[in-house]
């Protein structure tokens, strides 16, 4: 068993997203590419983005600090901490509305990709 502290990866990850001329920081909490989940916690600064990109699977989006919108082509959903977004299957985008940190989780399907 692994035990994270989520609180202190934020603060951390905030700290490095704030020094970072890109405005964002990540870490993989759990998985890899070895296995099928896959967590990763993502800090954005202000303003910040994550261009629009190709959903990679069924993915959902944890709000763990701040305020962030996912938006596609057809809508956009605001989030606020403590909120749980389910990541559109289209191609999509994430904005920091504020200083935020989300946990982005991710099923892949494991083994050779053709």
């Amino acid at each position: 068993m692994n035990k994270v502290s989520l609180t202190a990866l934020v603060r951390e990850h905030l700290e490095s997203a704030r020094a970072a001329s890109s405005g964002r920081s990540a870490h993989t909490v759990y998985g890899g590419h070895e296995h099928s989940l896959r967590q990763t916690l993502i800090a954005l600064t202000a303003g910040s983005d994550l261009d629009e990109h190709e959903s990679p699977g069924e993915a959902t989006l944890q709000v763990l600090h701040g305020r962030v919108q996912v938006t596609n082509a057809q809508a956009h959903w605001d989030g606020s901490s403590g909120d749980h977004i389910v990541i559109p299957p289209s191609r999509h985008g994430v904005h920091a509305l504020e200083d935020s940190a989300v946990l982005l989780t991710v099923v892949k399907p494991v083994g050779p990709h053709v």
